[in-house]
């Protein structure tokens, strides 16, 4: 297996209160990786390292290596907007512009510069199948994406995400806000794209995690506890506090 991101002992400070303990993980190419813990834990933060979300952040102190392709992130000379392209964001709460569904989705693209409409009508086609939700807008493309209900607009997110072709796909509990049906459309679709795209999605359901992730990471106050194969995280995990965590003793 490839390697696509690396963590090598990653400190991260809010001021002086120390959210994340020397993290080491190291994230395969074509594998979604899930993170799990309590609310408060650092998966989120160490999600938002990925691509240097914390810069927006104040008073935000990193210390310690991310490698992507073998390249320190944190080094003065990276390009932030390059990088995420490369390394895209879905969030937790849907969060569409407000334009039309075509509009959201060429967003990025037109970010780079002009490109032949025909070429934009394919992205946005693709990009919003892709994103499991193209049969849904395809007679809305015109239409404003806030006037789409929930588990649409988040979808359309990861289609605007898709368009600019990321390597990577960070997904902060991307259905943490949906009804369930929608929710089992998102992971149904995580799991088609796995082939195409490496993914890291920070979740609260073990289920989901259980269910479409190839290695878990179990983390807890800052630190990273476990991390193996989701089927060994679940069935056989070697801490005692990951196992107390699956079978809800506490979180």
């Amino acid at each position: 297996m490839r390697v696509v991101i690396e963590s090598r002992d990653l400190h991260l400070f809010y001021g002086k209160k120390e959210a994340l303990k020397g993290i080491n993980l190291t994230i395969n190419k074509g594998e979604i990786t899930a993170l799990i813990g309590p609310s408060g834990c650092g998966k989120s933060t160490f999600l938002r390292t990925l691509n240097r979300m914390n810069d927006l952040i104040p008073n935000v102190t990193i210390t310690g290596n991310v490698l992507y392709n073998n390249e320190n992130i944190y080094n003065p000379q990276t390009d932030i907007v390059e990088l995420r392209k490369k390394i895209g964001m879905v969030f937790q709460q849907p969060n569409p512009f407000p334009f039309s569904v075509y509009e959201n989705v060429v967003y990025g693209l037109k970010l780079e510069g002009k490109r032949p409409k025909e070429e934009l009508d394919e992205i946005v086609e693709t990009s919003l199948k892709d994103a499991a939700v193209w049969d849904d807008v395809k007679d809305k493309l015109d239409k404003s994406a806030l006037a789409l209900s929930g588990g649409q607009q988040q979808r359309v997110c990861i289609a605007r995400v898709l368009a600019v072709k990321p390597e990577v796909i960070l997904l902060d509990e991307p259905t943490s806000a949906l009804d369930p049906v929608s929710s089992g459309k998102i992971e149904n679709m995580l799991f088609e794209l796995k082939h195409q795209y490496t993914m890291i999605i920070v979740t609260h359901n073990m289920q989901q995690a259980s269910r479409i992730s190839d290695r878990t990471a179990f983390f807890l106050d800052g630190k990273l506890i476990e991390f193996d194969k989701t089927k060994k995280i679940f069935l056989n995990p070697s801490e005692k506090k990951t196992e107390e965590y699956i079978s809800g003793k506490f979180g």
